[in-house]
């Protein structure tokens, strides 16, 4: 039976590299896909993972009847054995119901892949509603790690590699970042309470405690 299938993740935890993976195997067996994705760090259609992979794909908008674009890929004489929706946590909730129901009315298997939470640890509404109607959520195995080396739970937005919580849900931005710009930076829970990046606990750690003692 086909399926709606969620996978999820933090930032690095390697979404969109399993996503290539998915559809070159597919397609390596003779099965049409099309691949919908938003926001993505390579730029507009693009569907691409921080190992370099890169690959072609539909650009979702505000609005866009993902279901109608499928119904009329069908109607002009395209296949679609499959679906692939990257960055789903930046698809709003109706677009999401309209995956559900090409699983449901056009039996295609859908896999998409996201984050779950923002950098508040609030859920992204496109997140939530695959929760909520997926046939399986997957959390992906491969585990990314906190700067402490511990696994990284939390998604956290640095400015100037300064931790912030408040601004918009969605801001573009990336794990490879320099330092004085907007970036992301993957966290354990302990180090996202306390707002710790790297780069605080780098000027931290060059902050004696204690000042040196020297004799005369």
């Amino acid at each position: 039976m086909p399926e709606l299938v969620f996978f999820s993740g933090t930032m690095d935890c390697g979404k969109s590299t399993l996503a290539l993976q998915i559809e070159h195997n597919r397609s390596a067996r003779g099965l049409a896909g099309i691949i919908f994705t938003r926001n993505d760090r390579a730029g507009q259609g693009k569907l691409s993972s921080r190992l370099g992979l890169v690959t072609d794909a539909v650009e979702v908008e505000d609005g866009v009847d993902l279901y109608a674009h499928i119904v009329d890929h069908l109607s002009q004489g395209g296949r679609a054995d499959y679906v692939i929706a990257d960055e789903a946590q930046f698809l709003a909730p109706g677009q999401i119901d309209q995956l559900a129901r090409m699983v449901d009315d056009l039996e295609i298997d859908v896999y998409a892949f996201g984050i779950t939470t923002d950098f508040r640890t609030k859920l992204f509404p496109g997140s939530q509603r695959l929760v909520e109607l997926a046939d399986r959520v997957e959390v992906l195995q491969v585990e990314a790690l906190c700067w402490c080396g511990a696994r990284a739970t939390h998604n956290a937005r640095t400015v100037g590699g300064v931790m912030v919580v408040e601004g918009a849900q969605v801001v573009i931005g990336d794990v490879t970042r320099s330092t004085d710009e907007i970036g992301y930076e993957v966290l354990c829970r302990r180090h996202h309470r306390r707002r710790m990046t790297a780069a605080s606990a780098r000027a931290a750690a060059l902050s004696p405690d204690v000042l040196p003692v020297t004799a005369d």
